[in-house]
């Protein structure tokens, strides 16, 4: 009998973090004589970093290459055998295999596995508007995507962006297009942007995306992308029931959703949100031999207690080492988030960890809310920026529940204390005895969080009972 057949196989669909995480880490467990593995991955690129798309768009980073973690050739040096190019069309879990069609050929093979790893990731939500698929509309989600944009850039004479949405993507992609020169216009549903925000926080926000010369048009739906006459129409417009932007580019950030079709068409569980649903361990629900990460589960919100979607490279390169070690005959577990993320406006620093304001009513938590200004630095020492801090704890018994902050350089980091915090499950009194790092080049004797967190066991102190 042929070593193929003796050795136990894993199959991976899907090339980048959490896919290809997992493959690496179960190699670093088993060799190529104990555990062959097979990747397939239906784009040109593996292991990237999409988080870095916008920075390369708007020349922050300036090759496409740099943002490739490791290439196919290292992968397969590795003792993975990463086929490129080769999109997973079915998932035949009663005989544990699944059919792969190459992208060039069309040609459609089975292929058997012991061990499944789903991490088909995330796609950019698109909603089925008159125009969205013409030429010029771009979303942003695999470094193809970040390709096929910076293409459009190159060909196109005309220099108007029209932004739709106004989320982590949406904000990065306007300014990558500003500083590239465009004018740039941003259509966004919401009453502010960044809607991960609550709006108070997200009005800051707006201020510095018009301060960089962006135009924001908030509460507006988009109705259509409206083309040029011709055999191959060209984007000409955005469209809301008010008025028309005119637009020789459009960019889609209005979100993404898991990219599952091929696990619901298989019958595996899907969560509310459409993605695959977990245990502990990372594997699918009610499946013994199949795993999933990245961008197409769901994951425990720790502070709320219910299952969210968020498509972060953090959460999916955790996902791969977790799924890796199970599959390679370890043991680890994924035990939620909290909801952490930060991001940038030019020089404005955006961050956020845990539940808004609706976030807790959602969950029926009674809480109170306190917002502070403080400083990044000692308010002598030069260069001392604004920071808005806004806390939010529960009522009775003080537990902290969010945070978000807003401000100029050194805010957005300070969010891991809060991350900490969340996950410890402290209360707002224990934060204030934190003993954080002080020097008046990074901070005030009250680091703005600390001042946030006084204020808000204050609050809870004062809180009807």
């Amino acid at each position: 009998m042929s070593m193929s057949r003796t050795r136990e196989r894993l199959v991976v669909i899907g090339g980048d973090a959490a896919g290809m995480s997992s493959a690496s880490q179960a190699r670093r467990l088993k060799g190529p004589d104990e555990l062959e593995i097979v990747a397939f991955e239906r784009g040109h690129f593996s292991s990237y970093s999409a988080c870095g798309i916008p920075y390369w768009v708007g020349g922050d980073v300036s090759d496409r290459d740099r943002l490739i973690a490791r290439t196919p050739e290292e992968h397969r040096a590795r003792g993975i055998d990463l086929r490129m190019r080769t999109e997973i069309t079915e998932i035949d879990v009663a005989r544990c295999r699944v059919r792969a069609r190459d992208a060039d050929s069309g040609a459609e093979t089975w292929t058997s596995y012991d061990k499944l790893v789903i991490a088909t990731g995330a796609r950019p939500i698109r909603p089925d508007l008159p125009g969205i698929h013409a030429p010029g509309v771009h979303g942003v989600q695999t470094l193809d995507d970040g390709q096929a944009l910076l293409d459009t850039l190159a060909s196109t004479e005309g220099r108007r962006a029209v932004v739709v949405g106004a989320g982590y993507i949406g904000v990065e992609m306007a300014e990558a297009l500003i500083n590239r020169g465009y004018e740039v216009t941003v259509v966004n549903r919401g009453s502010e942007p960044m809607a991960t925000l609550d709006p108070d926080m997200g009005r800051l926000v707006r201020d510095a995306m018009e301060g960089l010369g962006i135009t924001m048009v908030n509460d507006a739906a988009v109705t259509g992308i409206l083309t040029k006459d011709g055999s191959r129409p060209a984007v000409r417009a955005v469209a809301t029931d008010e008025a028309e932007y005119p637009a020789d580019v459009v960019i889609l950030g209005i979100g993404v959703r898991p990219e599952s079709a091929l696990a619901k068409a298989a019958g595996l569980p899907l969560g509310e949100h459409g993605g695959l649903l977990t245990d502990l361990a990372m594997r699918v629900r009610g499946h013994e031999n199949i795993w999933a990460g990245g961008d197409c589960v769901e994951v425990l919100d720790l502070v709320a207690g219910r299952e969210r979607h968020i498509a972060l490279g953090t959460h999916a390169n955790k996902h791969g080492q977790v799924i890796g070690t199970n599959a390679g005959g370890g043991y680890a577990t994924f035990p939620g988030v909290v909801g952490t993320a930060v991001s940038k406006v030019c020089d404005l620093e955006i961050a956020r960890t845990g539940l808004r304001e609706k976030d807790a009513r959602r969950a029926g938590l009674q809480y109170e809310v306190v917002v502070v200004e403080s400083t990044s630095r000692a308010g002598y020492y030069p260069d001392a920026a604004p920071m808005t801090v806004k806390m939010l704890a529960e009522r009775r018994t003080g537990r902290l529940l969010g945070v978000q902050i807003v401000g100029r350089e050194g805010a957005a980091k300070r969010v891991d204390i809060a991350a900490v915090a969340l996950t410890a499950r402290m209360t707002v009194e224990e934060m204030t005895a934190l003993d954080l790092g002080y020097a008046p080049p990074f901070s005030p004797v009250w680091d703005p969080v600390l001042v946030a967190a006084r204020k808000a066991a204050a609050a809870v102190r004062k809180a009807p009972r």
